[in-house]
Protein backbone atom coordinates (compact mmCIF):
# COMPACT_ATOMS: atom_id res chain seq x y z
CA UNK A 1 0.00 0.00 0.00
CA UNK A 2 2.76 2.40 0.97
CA UNK A 3 4.68 1.75 -2.26
CA UNK A 4 1.62 2.33 -4.45
CA UNK A 5 0.85 5.67 -2.79
CA UNK A 6 4.50 6.71 -3.17
CA UNK A 7 4.44 5.86 -6.88
CA UNK A 8 1.11 7.64 -7.28
CA UNK A 9 2.55 10.85 -5.78
CA UNK A 10 5.50 10.64 -8.16
CA UNK A 11 3.16 10.00 -11.12
CA UNK A 12 4.66 6.59 -11.86
CA UNK A 13 1.80 4.27 -10.81
CA UNK A 14 0.41 2.38 -13.81
CA UNK A 15 -2.98 0.71 -14.14
CA UNK A 16 -3.53 -2.91 -15.21
CA UNK A 17 -2.67 -4.29 -18.63
CA UNK A 18 -3.22 -1.00 -20.42
CA UNK A 19 -0.39 0.59 -18.43
CA UNK A 20 -2.05 4.01 -18.26
CA UNK A 21 -0.93 6.37 -15.50
CA UNK A 22 -3.27 6.42 -12.51
CA UNK A 23 -4.74 9.87 -11.90
CA UNK A 24 -7.14 9.40 -8.98
CA UNK A 25 -6.24 8.76 -5.36
CA UNK A 26 -9.08 6.24 -4.97
CA UNK A 27 -7.77 4.20 -7.87
CA UNK A 28 -4.28 4.16 -6.32
CA UNK A 29 -5.74 2.87 -3.04
CA UNK A 30 -7.71 0.18 -4.91
CA UNK A 31 -4.55 -1.02 -6.66
CA UNK A 32 -2.69 -1.13 -3.33
CA UNK A 33 -5.45 -3.16 -1.68
CA UNK A 34 -5.75 -5.63 -4.54
CA UNK A 35 -1.99 -6.23 -4.59
CA UNK A 36 -2.00 -6.72 -0.81
CA UNK A 37 -4.82 -9.28 -1.19
CA UNK A 38 -2.81 -11.08 -3.87
CA UNK A 39 0.18 -11.32 -1.52
CA UNK A 40 -2.07 -12.75 1.21
CA UNK A 41 -1.90 -9.82 3.63
CA UNK A 42 -4.75 -9.10 6.04
CA UNK A 43 -6.97 -6.54 4.31
CA UNK A 44 -10.53 -5.42 5.15
CA UNK A 45 -13.26 -7.04 3.02
CA UNK A 46 -14.62 -5.22 -0.01
CA UNK A 47 -17.64 -3.04 0.73
CA UNK A 48 -20.91 -4.29 -0.74
CA UNK A 49 -23.07 -1.97 -2.81
CA UNK A 50 -25.43 0.27 -0.84
CA UNK A 51 -28.54 -0.94 -2.66
CA UNK A 52 -30.17 -4.14 -1.44
CA UNK A 53 -32.40 -6.38 -3.54
CA UNK A 54 -35.48 -5.62 -1.41
CA UNK A 55 -35.27 -1.86 -1.96
CA UNK A 56 -34.80 -2.46 -5.68
CA UNK A 57 -38.09 -4.40 -5.85
CA UNK A 58 -40.07 -1.66 -4.08
CA UNK A 59 -39.06 0.94 -6.65
CA UNK A 60 -40.34 -1.15 -9.57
Amino acid sequence: MKREMHEFKRGKLKSGRSGKTVKSRKQAIAIGLSEARRKGKKVPAKKSSGRSSSSHRKAA
